[in-house]
């Protein structure tokens, strides 16, 4: 069995979710007088592990700590390096239209922006494109740096961080990936990324196995 450190509103959200199953997360929030965003990252740490199990359109039942032996431990002990893909990336000279291009040729949500220096400088996401390209301007003249969200605007992971505590960085910032990145020569380069996909491939590979 492996020891896990619950925070006092995650022992909170057990208690209620144990006395008033199946509950849902609108529920929990009116019940602890908080809004659903701040219970995000809190619920899908409940689940993830196991402690929970959320049913679509049902709510939340208690499934026990005991049902965290295996997958639990797996999950914690996993690294960022075991699961991240491979980045996406473009100049921050590129054109709206070239990235737009390279996003849906490589069939990516979020491209990395970088510098001549090859280091990470900036971040654009589908939505972000779509904006610019509602806009009216000159896709092929405007550089992409013109639009990108900025360092040090951007929420990073290293290599050998928990995937747990990269999961819960996209749940609470709401985004849709975050890039892995490293301090070489003292630029910051990006060696990888891990999106909501790695992490749902990662939970499918180990209840399957």
């Amino acid at each position: 069995m492996i020891v896990i450190q619950l925070n006092q509103r995650q022992q909170k959200i057990i208690e209620i979710v144990k006395e008033n199953e199946p509950i849902t997360s609108e529920q929990i929030a009116s019940i602890l007088s908080v809004t659903r965003a701040t219970l995000r990252s809190d619920l899908a740490i409940l689940t993830m592990t196991g402690i929970l199990d959320a049913r679509p359109k049902v709510g939340y039942f208690y499934s026990g700590i005991s049902n965290l032996n295996f997958v639990g431990n797996d999950i914690k002990n996993k690294k960022v390096e075991e699961v991240m893909g491979i980045p996406v990336v473009a100049k921050k000279d590129d054109s709206l239209y070239e990235v737009i291009v390279n996003m849906f040729l490589s069939d990516a949500g979020t491209i990395f922006i970088i510098d001549k220096d090859d280091s990470l400088c900036g971040v654009v996401s589908r939505k972000d494109l779509l904006k610019a390209t509602i806009g009216g301007g000159d896709m092929n003249k405007m550089p992409i740096g013109m639009i990108m969200t900025r360092t040090p605007n951007i929420v990073t992971a290293i290599k050998d961080e928990s995937i747990v505590l990269v999961a819960k960085k996209i749940i609470e910032h709401e985004i849709d990936s975050i890039p892995i990145v490293e301090n070489i020569d003292n630029k910051t380069r990006v060696i990888g990324k891990i999106s909501k996909t790695n992490i749902t491939k990662l939970f499918l590979e180990i209840v399957d196995n």
